[in-house]
């Protein structure tokens, strides 16, 4: 069970949701279970808050799935996915002008 996915649809404020696995390509749509709004609250529309919903994909934006229930055993997130690190900033590379201050202080 994937727990507290954000479903954003078209046009309409985003969801919160659990799913009994990771979307693959030859799924026409999002089933999911316990349908909730991000504050916890039960939508309007709901009758039955322990029912499976189906979201066809033509009606999703995009899903959020929390990284620390991504699916994988090991927590690196989905095959493929690249991490972005961003470096240090190299100090070395840092040299004061000495003649541009000069020029600044005597203007």
């Amino acid at each position: 069970m994937i727990r507290d996915v954000v479903v954003h649809l078209f046009n309409d404020q985003p969801l919160v949701a659990d799913m009994f696995a990771m979307p693959t390509a030859s799924d026409s749509g999002l089933v999911c279970t316990n349908l909730r709004t991000i504050d916890g609250r039960r939508p309007v529309f709901i009758d039955h808050g322990d029912s499976l919903f189906f979201f066809p994909y033509q009606q999703i934006r995009f899903v959020e799935i929390p990284r620390d229930t991504g699916g994988e055993a090991d927590g690196d997130g989905p095959p493929g996915e690249t991490s972005v690190v961003s470096p240090d900033p190299v100090e070395d590379d840092l040299e004061i002008d000495e003649d541009f201050l000069r020029r600044i202080r005597e203007a």
